[in-house]
């Protein structure tokens, strides 16, 4: 029995390293129980429910200008998007606005794009810094944080019925699914994938003709966000931070990295 849960985990557990000659280099590391088309079609339904929710309140927005400048810098990124992830190429991917304080934006698995608007008002976002933060978010998705996210919630909730759950996956609840997707964009990334996040956001930033070193603006910005909230008195981070960690090491990691992309952006901007 142990030998056959040892085989079992071995299977579902996807090691790739990509080490790219030119740009930065990642590292997939992580149980995939769930397959792709599984994850992705309950993120595609959890998504289309945040829209309609937000459009039944009044809260999709719908400002030509704004929506547009968000859909060209996605336009921007996402043709370099395959060189992380070959499948992207396939994706259905979309891109919406929604009219809220809440600094916060995210992609789904599968491409599923939503920012808000507290994230651009508050930090007075350049196009650079809205490529970076949707960079980042792209990365997560490409890297497919959000399906190992999802995968290890429905292993959680498994426990001893991993063999089951992995050879029929119709034991796998629509209800479940829809729990591990919601958990896969609120709850923490570890700090390794944090880390590639920012790392193929950089790549993707330079490479669609934006300046990478907007990231570390982006996170300075965000660090006094939070500071000035801070001394408001509101113990709550901007929602961003609590699931998109910001400190020194981190800008101090974005930096050590400028390097190897910005040979890619000024190739493009001479």
């Amino acid at each position: 029995m142990r030998i056959f849960l040892f085989s079992l985990l071995f299977a579902v557990l996807n090691v790739n390293a990509q080490s790219n000659k030119e740009g930065v280099d990642v590292q997939k590391s992580r149980l995939l129980l769930l397959p792709a088309s599984t994850v992705e079609r309950s993120a595609s339904q959890q998504y289309s429910q945040l829209l309609r929710t937000a459009s039944e309140k009044n809260l999709l927005n719908t400002d030509p200008r704004q929506i547009e400048r968000l859909r060209r810098i996605a336009r921007e990124l996402i043709p370099h998007a395959k060189k992380f992830n070959p499948n992207s190429d396939k994706w259905r991917w979309e891109v919406n606005l929604i009219t809220s304080k809440t600094v916060n934006a995210f992609c789904m698995p599968g491409g599923k794009i939503a920012f808000f608007t507290g994230i651009i008002d508050q930090l007075q976002l350049t196009d650079d810094e809205i490529s970076t933060i949707m960079g980042h978010e792209i990365g997560h998705a490409l890297l497919e944080h959000g399906r190992a996210r999802m995968s290890e919630q429905v292993l959680k909730s498994v426990g001893i019925s991993l063999a089951a759950a992995f050879f029929n996956l119709g034991q796998v609840s629509a209800e479940l699914l829809a729990q591990a997707a919601n958990l896969a964009v609120s709850l923490p990334y570890a700090r390794k994938q944090e880390s590639d996040a920012d790392l193929v956001g950089l790549e993707l930033s330079a490479r669609a003709g934006h300046d990478p070193r907007a990231a570390v603006a982006v996170w300075q910005k965000m660090s006094r966000l939070s500071q000035v909230g801070a001394k408001g008195g509101n113990s709550q981070p901007p929602q961003f931070l609590s699931t998109h960690p910001s400190n020194d090491a981190r800008i101090k990691q974005i930096e050590a990295n400028l390097p190897k992309v910005l040979p890619l952006y000024k190739k493009g901007n001479p």
